[in-house]
């Protein structure tokens, strides 16, 4: 059963204390827990020990805690020691969605319904995600906007600060989806209620531990939002102020957890890579990320994803190539250290755009390996988070309806296109052998 909560829009992250307007427990010391991830010379650091990962995305990985709609806690432990036996120990995850229930192409259940208003079994969900993570050593980076809709994100906070009904993609398409979600940066309210919302979640404090989510271990980084774009070349300036300050907002509540921005490079920032290093040397941001789509970039077509796999991998080279070279000159040139750039999002697509569990994955597999051996055998890359990890889900349908399994597709996308299944024997082995190189 969910409840409703009401946290006050304006509040300080001081008197916060976290979400809910309840009792919090009484914070308890914790002496011997894993350490903060850290950077320094451009790389990452859990204690005196370089950290690179082979990670995943599970961005439904706070709904699968909750113990309400959607929630599944023996799934979550089943889907987690599978992960951690593969040696994956980095997964990035979703805050929760935000908006109305029941829209196309939206996830289900939110865990922000209004300006303020949170479902405390999804909270309560979060809490959950972390303590699991933390039992296993275990590390999360958690965005806490969207650029795009299947979470709510900017359109959500546009239409409350009331400009108008938002527009949804599956029904106007995308180029009136970009159109309105462009006023998202020049919007004080808009921006104001998406402050808001980060105060509510880093503030927290978990109802699992007793400890604000600034003391675990689990979280390696918050980040500022999913492929958060300016969608249009005019608010370029406007998008990078507010993620300066958005960088700074986290780090005044949060010091302890590095900050990062969720850019997919020069594909989110109108093609500018001068706007990509710009986002990325404020010194409140720790860590780059790019993101690589080689079909949804039109890098290949649907009929040859399995013999298109070279072309992708020479395109996806020159991508992590170009802006690792325009980062490492931006930072030298400017004073500033050197920072890690993470490959946090890559899919690609089934054979023959199948769907189904069990279908080929040759041209996915090539995929993999080229893109691991960039992260194992050079200093190009930290980390990287494959898109998706759909685990022990039995998809009902290819477009997704509640009450079905999540998978690594959220709801604007087919059903099992991109994820890797627990099934996909080929893949799991070559994710497997990428960990143990590290």
């Amino acid at each position: 059963m969910r409840k409703n909560i009401i946290v006050p829009l304006l509040i300080t992250a001081a008197a916060l204390g976290g979400c809910g307007g309840k009792k919090q427990p009484v914070a308890t010391q914790v002496d011997d827990v894993a350490p903060f991830v850290t950077v320094r010379d451009g790389k990452f650091y859990l204690g005196d020990s370089t950290y690179k990962y082979i990670g995943t995305n599970f961005w439904y990985g706070a709904i699968l805690a909750s113990e309400g709609r959607g929630g599944n806690p023996e799934r979550l432990a089943r889907e987690l020691d599978s992960l951690k036996a593969m040696g994956i120990d980095n997964l990035r995850v979703l805050a929760g969605g935000d908006g109305d229930e029941g829209l196309a192409s939206h996830i289900s259940p939110t865990l922000q319904t209004a300006p303020g208003v949170y479902n405390d079994t999804l909270l309560r969900g979060l809490d959950n995600l972390l303590a699991e993570l933390e039992k296993r050593d275990m590390r999360a980076v958690i965005y806490l906007n969207n650029a795009w809709e299947w979470s709510g994100g900017y359109s959500t906070y546009l239409e409350w600060a009331g400009a108008g009904k938002a527009v949804n993609p599956a029904d106007a398409g995308y180029p009136a989806y970009m159109k309105y979600a462009s006023q998202f940066v020049t919007n004080d309210s808009a921006k104001a209620l998406a402050a808001n919302h980060v105060r509510n979640i880093v503030s927290r404090v978990s109802t699992v531990s007793g400890l604000p989510y600034s003391k675990s271990p689990a979280i390696m980084a918050w980040q500022i939002a999913n492929e958060p774009r300016p969608f249009s070349p005019d608010n370029k300036k406007e998008f990078a102020e507010w993620i300066g300050e958005t960088a700074a907002l986290i780090k005044s509540i949060d010091p302890n957890h590095l900050v990062s921005v969720g850019s997919e490079g020069t594909a989110g920032c109108e093609e500018d890579m001068t706007l990509w290093t710009a986002i990325h040397l404020y010194p409140d941001v720790d860590y780059a990320t790019i993101h690589i789509w080689p079909y949804n970039w039109s890098w290949i077509k649907p009929t040859h994803v399995a013999d298109s796999v070279s072309v992708a991998c020479d395109r996806t080279t020159a991508y992590i190539n170009n802006h690792f070279t325009a980062l490492r000159d931006s930072l030298t040139s400017n004073g500033a250290g050197l920072k890690p750039i993470v490959l946090e999002e890559f899919g690609y697509p089934r054979d023959g755009m199948a769907t189904a569990i069990g279908s080929a994955v040759t041209g996915r597999d090539a995929y993999y390996e080229h893109v691991f051996r960039t992260v194992t055998d050079t200093d190009r890359l930290a980390g990287v988070n494959f898109w998706g990890w759909g685990g022990f889900a039995e998809p009902a349908h290819e477009t997704w309806r509640p009450g079905d399994d999540y998978t690594g597709d959220p709801a604007q996308e087919a059903q099992g296109l991109n994820s890797v299944f627990a099934t996909d024997s080929s893949t799991i082995d070559i994710i497997k052998r990428a960990a143990s190189r590290l």
